[in-house]
């Protein structure tokens, strides 16, 4: 009996009454321990269920813990001993109990109590996993901290107080260069210092700024409500705020966005609990960047008429070619329509790019066979690669709620990608499964991988990786839509890669049916 999100329904087979049913669902949701369960007879072990208090321990809501492998929670950090432990006791279905280092959404670190135990059916058969999840990084920390904090801390502490005073002059000679505004303020928010830059920015002056409350700055222009929730809100819990962004119209300099860094200083002497903001002014880079949309937009929607002017010409070249032409023509009209069929997708990207960043990318949901779709996808793409073999398996049985152009979008640009990147190797390899109440499908090649470090932004706006720009032709869009189509169905995608031994690419959306 499988356990579903549901707590009066019992999977086919079961014999358990829906009372009893919803008490064992309301006791594991009611566990402190993280409890998941994990399908042994699907590829790569995907989580099928997870518990409320799990979802708490990790930081990742259900929608993106459904569908991946427990190993998604160790991130880049992969030399750990543990992940070897556990894939031999999945390999020989035996129990085990591991301590691993894992991440949490925001990246924080925590150790994890692994139990995990395999589930059998009446055969004797493996078909699940469960595994039973502790937080004890407050333990570890613990025991870290008296072994090394006190000595190392303190002499750290000590070294980099001493090497502040002897620099101090050094120091304030960079900070006065730094093209960034940078202001120092007291625990009450009071301004210590300020460099040039930030006079000349804001048009002050050191005597209407220095020893004055934030706040009060020129008759009270910094009295910025976003303002008050980074120094209130967010710094207090003693992490860096990283780009954090200020809109604000200043009487005198007008409106101004601005991006804000700050960080608490708690150094020992006089340096003893400030705050440091960087203040850069970024209108006039956000303007270029929308005068560029605005470029692309305007770009790819004249593209688009005399494309399709070209696309119905060559379809009426075809029916009137006269009989008796040379072989050599039909090559070349070939070609020719699948150059035209790849500007068009191209365009049709930069089109996507351009709503997605006005807001105005609209979804059409409707109920469609997911399997079928998948199927036509890899038949059509096929018959434009003959030098690849696409190999399909598994199916899901599920009909889903989504926009079907769009879904289809996503998995063209996943099988083209996994062509364009497997130039030495023909096949790629398709998945099709059902993972809870989601429809999952991976996409595999064995191609030339992609590095740690790239892997962590190939789902940005025109983002390509250092080594592929001569090798590969792209403009670094078509993951980024496929990313935002997902992103609006509610699903996740991401990637597993290995320099050298290929990638593959999953993706999940609710079934919604």
């Amino acid at each position: 009996m499988l356990l579903s999100s549901n707590p009066n329904i019992v999977s086919e087979g079961g014999h358990v009454q829906g009372l009893t049913f919803s008490l064992l669902f309301s006791a594991l949701n009611a566990s402190v321990s993280g409890i998941i369960i994990t399908d042994n007879q699907q590829p790569d072990n995907p989580i099928i269920y997870c518990n409320t208090a799990f979802e708490k321990i990790s930081g990742y809501s259900r929608s993106e813990i459904i569908g991946h492998n427990c190993r998604f929670l160790q991130g880049k950090d992969r030399s750990q001993k543990a992940r070897q432990q556990i894939a031999v006791a999945v390999e020989k279905a035996e129990s085990c109990k591991v301590e691993i280092r894992n991440y949490r959404k925001n990246g924080d670190l925590f150790w994890n109590e692994l139990f995990m135990a395999p589930v059998s059916d009446a055969s004797g058969k493996v078909t699940h996993f469960i595994g039973v999840q502790n937080d004890i990084t407050l333990r570890e920390k613990a025991e870290l901290e008296l072994l090394e904090q006190k000595a190392v801390m303190e002499e750290q502490v000590r070294e980099r107080t001493i090497k502040l005073k002897e620099n101090e002059a050094f120091l304030s000679s960079i900070i006065e260069t730094v093209r960034e505004s940078l202001l120092v303020l007291d625990p009450d928010f009071k301004v210590i210092s300020a460099n040039d830059h930030f006079f000349k920015t804001f048009k002050v002056s050191s005597q209407e700024t220095i020893g004055k409350l934030l706040y009060d700055l020129g008759n009270g222009q910094w009295n910025i409500e976003k303002l008050k929730e980074l120094l209130l809100k967010i710094l207090p819990t003693n992490n860096p705020v990283l780009d954090f962004e200020v809109e604000h119209e200043f009487p005198h300099i007008g409106k101004k966005l601005m991006l804000l860094n700050a960080y608490r200083i708690e150094l020992e002497g006089q340096y003893k609990d400030r705050i440091l903001i960087a203040i850069e002014d970024i209108t006039e880079r956000r303007e270029i960047e929308r005068r560029k949309d605005d470029f692309l937009s305007i770009a790819s929607h004249e593209l688009k008429t005399p494309l399709t002017s070209i696309k119905g010409f060559l379809q009426m070249l075809s029916r009137l070619q006269p009989a008796g032409m040379p072989d050599q023509y039909q090559v070349i009209f070939d070609k020719v329509n699948v150059s035209v069929d790849r500007l068009n997708m191209l365009i049709t990207d930069l089109l996507d790019v351009s709503r997605i960043q006005s807001g105005n990318m609209e979804i059409h949901k409707d109920n469609f066979d997911f399997d079928k779709v998948v199927a036509e996808t890899i038949e059509q793409m096929q018959s434009v690669s003959p030098d690849h073999t696409i190999i399909s398996t598994g199916s899901s049985r599920a009909l889903v709620k989504a926009d079907e152009q769009q879904i289809v979008q996503v998995i063209n640009n996943l099988l083209a990608n996994a062509i364009k990147y497997s130039p030495d190797s023909k096949e790629i390899y398709v998945h099709i499964s059902k993972v809870s109440d989601y429809v999952k499908l991976s996409v595999r090649d064995t191609g030339v991988g992609i590095n740690l470090e790239d892997q962590q932004r190939v789902f940005q706006r025109f983002f390509r990786g250092a080594e592929f720009q001569k090798k590969f032709a792209g403009m670094g869009i078509g993951l980024y839509v496929c990313e935002q189509i997902i992103k609006n169905h509610n699903g996740t995608i991401w990637l597993n890669s290995e320099k050298g031994q290929g990638t593959t690419f999953n993706f999940t959306i609710p079934i919604e049916a």
